[in-house]
């Protein structure tokens, strides 16, 4: 599917400002909208939203189509007497919510006892409208929301153990003893779809806002989900698992240039042949809930598609893999049948051969380019005279170190390859790339945040195979001022890809006026 030439932001929720030690779904959100729409941006794009558990990752969550209840945003429920300024302000205060960096088990830590003290205050007879809420939103989840819910009370009851290790009448799912354990954890079920009720009610508010503001939000989904999740424990049938429920083969990467023995990412892959049955429905069924959260999906670890490698479960690395055929062409097929045309940007980073390419183009994805692998030969395709018009081109992306850290790192051979293509000296590297980025021929570009903002390696995102210290950034509210949004403006104008309610017209005297936004 073929895109109007523009551009955005890449920003995760969790860096959001605020006083509440993450980023939320509050006032910083609605103000980076603002801030999106005053420099001339089209797109927003984010990670999973999914509700994330050990390594904080967005990559690996509870469930692919719950939200996460650490993006809640309290104001919402201070403003309807559900929680008082006073009590938030003094939980937040006795752990010391950083501002600046998220530390999860600190927030998971205040804000859950606080969504529950209001959860309960609902439970007593406070905002019955929220209370009416909650039941249509159960009735309208429910194809997902109570597997889900019972998931996630059951973890909690066992310490948060991953459901392999439950008693077998609960992890096997005998109804007995699901029956059972959804009297015996009523209120904990209950709670949880509190928090998806609450969550899904404060992002389609904020996505409707971005919408009318002419933003389109970007979503991820992860190829593979988390082996400890709803998905798999629900779905036993759709996954490579023995008789106990533990996976007999894992997905991962082949040995390459960067790792000699591969990475073993530890997901359970498909029973694709399984899946095709009844066409696909578990896919069908997530991208449809993915497509009322995003505008456009980005699906990352798009090669898997085509083929996959697969790694026995009892192996320590990926050396001893094989690649497997994926259901290519035919699973998209069906996905297009279900759900009409798919905004879908297919991830074709690492090892991509012609099937993937094939794959891609048969469907008209665009694929990924990113600059700051870019530099090496003429013969580059990430270079901009490489490019095509159908793909998406990124200074980096959430795995990559900022352009600044990455400039930094460098060789000085290296640097002055890129000063070279440049023709810049690399003092304000960050927005040499955005420049170079916005003047490509391809459709859509998306800059890392930290870019727009020129910082350095320790505002980095995620490091690949580091566990811990990632996944924590975030930037102060002083940060979205207007010389910044200024600056980005002019040049998204100068590069043609100011939405169409911007661009500047001409009158009949000959003069160039820009059109208001609609509200």
């Amino acid at each position: 599917m073929r895109f109007p030439r523009s551009s955005g932001i890449l920003l995760h929720p969790t860096s959001l400002p605020g006083p509440w030690g993450i980023g939320d779904l509050g006032p910083a959100a609605y103000a980076f909208v603002d801030f999106l729409a005053a420099a001339g941006q089209s797109l927003w794009q984010i990670l999973p939203l999914g509700p994330t558990g050990y390594g904080d990752s967005p990559y690996q969550c509870f469930s692919a189509f719950a939200g996460n209840p650490l993006l809640i945003s309290l104001d919402p429920l201070i403003q309807r007497g559900l929680l008082s300024y006073d009590e938030v302000a003094s939980a937040a205060a006795e752990r010391y919510l950083s501002l600046d960096v998220v530390h999860y088990g600190e927030v998971l830590d205040v804000k859950l006892p606080l969504l529950r003290r209001a959860f309960e205050r609902v439970q007593a007879g406070a905002a019955p409208d929220l209370a009416e809420d909650l039941r249509a939103f159960r009735a309208e989840q429910a194809g997902w929301l109570a597997d889900y819910a019972l998931f996630m009370a059951l973890k909690d009851a066992h310490a948060g153990r991953s459901w392999n290790t439950w008693e077998p009448p609960l992890r096997d799912r005998q109804p007995e003893a699901l029956a059972r354990a959804g009297e015996e954890h009523a209120a904990a079920v209950a709670f949880q779809e509190f928090l998806q009720c609450l969550f899904f009610h404060q992002w389609r508010r904020l996505k409707a806002y971005a919408n009318q503001q002419g933003i389109a939000i970007i979503g991820d989904a992860p190829i593979f989900v988390a082996y400890d999740s709803a998905d798999v424990w629900a779905n036993r049938d759709l996954f490579f698992l023995d008789a106990s429920g533990n996976p007999t083969v894992v997905a991962g990467v082949p040995p390459d240039y960067f790792s000699a023995t591969g990475q073993r990412w530890g997901n359970p892959l498909y029973r694709w042949r399984e899946m095709a049955r009844d066409g696909y429905g578990w896919w069908v069924a997530r991208l449809r809930a993915v497509f009322t959260q995003v505008d456009i999906l980005r699906l990352d670890h798009f090669r898997g598609f085509a083929a996959y490698w697969e790694v026995p479960a009892e192996e320590d690395t990926a050396i001893r893999g094989r690649w497997v055929r994926g259901p290519g062409a035919d699973l998209f097929t069906r996905l297009e049948a279900a759900l009409g045309s798919l905004p879908i940007i297919a991830e074709d980073l690492g090892l991509i051969t012609p099937d993937v390419h094939a794959l891609r183009d048969q469907f008209d994805f665009p694929g990924m380019k990113v600059l700051q692998f870019a530099f090496d030969t003429p013969e580059n395709p990430y270079l901009p005279h490489n490019h095509v018009p159908n793909c998406v081109v990124y200074t980096g992306t959430h795995d990559n170190n900022t352009s600044v850290g990455w400039f930094q790192g460098l060789s000085e051979e290296e640097r002055e390859r890129v000063r070279a293509y440049l023709g810049r000296d690399g003092a304000d590297i960050a927005w040499d790339l955005i420049r170079l980025a916005l003047m490509s021929v391809a459709d859509l570009v998306v800059i890392p945040f930290q870019d727009v903002l020129r910082l350095g390696a320790e505002a980095r995102m995620n490091t690949p195979g580091l566990l811990g210290q990632n996944w924590a950034w975030r930037f102060r509210a002083e940060a979205l001022n207007d010389g910044l949004a200024s600056g980005l403006r002019f040049l998204t104008a100068v590069y043609d890809r100011l939405p169409a309610a911007l661009k500047p017209v001409k009158e009949e005297e000959g003069e160039l006026e820009y059109q208001p936004v609609e509200a």
